[in-house]
């Protein structure tokens, strides 16, 4: 319904003597309104004038141009809606073909939650329960893990305490390892063990920084490789268990054919932060800058559509077994 500009104007009576002033409506249609310029009322109480040839003219012309704005605002709007129709159709036709299992949108630009089947549910909520491990440096389980990844990371070297300046080579900030887990808790170590067995040539690359130009300043690898790990719990949605991002939704579909899709999406993401890192040339202070370029990256990825795998993923290409 078009909105009704109301535009007043007094108009004095020369017979009333206490000066009473009477409040004259006119309506402006905003379809009928011109395009461009302002819109010019007339003054009801001009005198009348015959219409010349010239003006009449005139006259039609500046009807011929309206009609002709209304026209074309007419075929834009058209074009739009049909464009709107063909995506529409679209997708349904790549939902309906290789595509079904994609998570779909609700008309607010919402996602919804797909509908999973047992055996996504079972995955998601072991995905969880690690989730909820912290790291216990009493622990015999944990301290066996993290010795295990010293071994994997340093085959030819001896195996130095737990607490030892040593550690500072893989990229831990302290002396003592089990500081730096914090938020990542002890899945963030089982992705990097998961990371060394499973492409140990892009690990091993990764850790010992081997290409590119360097900065003085390098992030530490394995103390980023836990704040990568918690990146993508928060990326995933994957704590609050409402699944509310498009990424965490689409994420969880993988889950159907891959058990171990959080890890391997793990280690797709430390190779990405790292090709980010030497493309911008980044030193230390700008880690967390790239971290967030990062996810951003893997997110669009993720929801760009007809992903059944992480394998499936373009910078999945980049690791190295």
């Amino acid at each position: 319904m078009a909105s009704k500009a109301i535009k007043r104007r007094p108009c004095s009576s020369e017979t009333d003597k206490t000066s009473e002033k009477r409040m004259e409506t006119t309506v402006s249609d905003p379809v009928t309104d011109p395009l461009l310029g302002s819109y010019v009322h007339e003054d009801k109480f001009k005198r009348y004038e015959p219409a010349t040839r010239s003006n009449f003219w005139d006259g039609t012309r500046q009807e011929c141009l309206r009609w002709a704005r209304l026209l074309s605002t007419f075929i834009v709007q058209s074009a739009r809606k049909i464009v709107n129709v063909l995506s529409e159709f679209g997708s349904l036709i790549a939902r309906l073909f290789g595509c079904s299992s994609a998570p779909q949108s609700s008309q607010n630009g919402q996602t919804v939650p797909p509908n999973l089947s047992p055996l996504q549910e079972e995955r998601l909520k072991l995905l969880r329960q690690r989730l909820d491990v912290p790291y216990e440096c009493s622990s015999a389980k944990h301290q066996d893990a993290l010795k295990e990844l010293w071994r994997l990371a340093y085959p030819n070297r001896q195996l130095p305490p737990l607490k030892s300046d040593l550690w500072k080579e893989m990229g831990w900030q302290n002396s003592d390892p089990s500081t730096d887990f914090r938020a990542g808790g002890f899945m963030s170590l089982e992705n990097l063990i998961y990371f060394a067995r499973n492409y140990p040539d892009s690990f091993h690359r990764l850790l010992h920084k081997a290409e590119g130009k360097r900065a003085e300043w390098e992030y530490p690898f394995a103390a980023g490789g836990v704040n990568i790990s918690y990146m993508l719990v928060q990326m995933l949605d994957l704590q609050s268990g409402k699944m509310s991002t498009k990424a965490g939704v689409h994420f969880v579909q993988l889950l159907e054919d891959d058990e171990a899709a959080f890890d391997n999406l793990f280690c797709v993401a430390f190779q990405v932060l790292d090709a980010q890192w030497l493309a911008r040339k980044a030193s230390y202070m700008e880690f967390n800058e790239i971290l967030k370029s990062t996810r951003v990256q893997l997110e669009k990825e993720l929801t760009m559509g007809c992903i059944s795998s992480v394998q499936d993923l373009p910078s999945f290409r980049m690791l190295k077994r």
